[in-house]
Order: structure tokens, then C-alpha cells, then sequence
């Protein structure tokens, strides 16, 4: 199973104690055209996750040939793929990496967003991406940890 989130945060606590455990999931890739071009980022980020989890960066270009190269190592666990914006999620779609459900998880608030749900702010463009994708049947999913209930039927 690949279990996509978009959270701007990329990888943080939440990830690590809510979503990994959740997901059953052993691998971890950072969908991020700045994280996947910045080492120091990526150590950054890797000293968060467990020993036991494997992590990739990769550009959201480069998405579908990252995951396809995982190859074997992805039956043997379930991986969640992190974007920090909606723009990239549909990008990567395009690009050719598919799915079925999209975890909206956190999207700051900024000018000119309209907050939706307590961590979920959304632009204009936000809102045709998540259209976008309700027209092509991707589930939507507005959880911050998975305990939650979804937060927001999006219509």
C-alpha cells in the first residue's frame, strides 16, 4: 500500500509516532524538488526516523521511477509518500505516479487562504487541485492523525 500525505512539514513527529504505526509502513519518500536537490536537508530529516524505516528524496518529476525502483522492498512493507503542497501531489499524478486516496494533513494558513480545518488552509489553487483530483475519483482525506475523524467532506 502507498499512502500518500500532503503536509508541509514534510517529516515530523506525526509522521513518526501516528503515521508510520498506522500505515504499517517501512519506507518513508520525500516527494520535494528542494529537499531532494539539499543533503543537508535530507539529514536533517533522516535523524527523525527510525532505523528501521528506509527513506528516499526524491524530485516530484522523478516520483514514479523512485517508488518503481524500490521495487521488492515495497511488498515487503507499506510506504508513505510526503509532499509539502497540493501542486506537487498533482504534478507527480501527471507525471505519472497514481493513487487512489490523498491524505490532507497540513497546509498552513496564509494571506489569502481560507481556513477549512483546524490545520488545513486553503488558496484558490489548492482548491482546484483538490478538485482535480475529486474529478479523476482520489478519495480525499482530511486527518491530521489518523484518530481523527475526517475533518472536512470537501465538495
Amino acid at each position: 500500500m502507498v499512502w500518500v500525505r500532503i503536509d508541509n512539514r514534510l517529516v515530523h513527529g506525526q509522521i513518526i509516532e501516528t503515521w508510520l504505526p498506522y500505515t504499517h509502513a517501512k519506507h518513508i519518500v520525500v516527494a520535494n524538488d528542494d529537499v531532494a536537490a539539499d543533503a543537508l536537508q535530507q539529514q536533517i530529516m533522516s535523524l527523525a526516523i527510525p532505523h528501521s524505516i528506509t527513506c528516499s528524496f526524491s524530485t516530484v518529476e522523478d516520483l514514479s521511477e523512485t517508488v518503481l525502483a524500490l521495487g521488492d522492498s515495497t511488498s515487503s512493507g507499506n510506504t508513505i509518500i510526503l509532499f509539502s503542497s497540493c501542486e506537487d501531489v498533482r504534478n507527480a499524478f501527471e507525471a505519472g505516479f497514481k493513487f487512489s486516496s490523498v491524505n490532507i494533513g497540513n497546509i498552513h494558513y496564509g494571506p489569502g487562504k481560507k481556513q477549512i480545518s483546524p490545520s488545513v488552509a486553503l488558496s484558490s489553487d489548492d482548491e482546484s487541485c483538490l478538485h482535480y483530483f475529486k474529478g479523476k475519483g482520489i478519495e480525499l482525506d482530511f486527518r491530521c492523525v489518523p484518530n481523527d475523524p475526517v475533518q472536512v467532506r470537501f465538495s
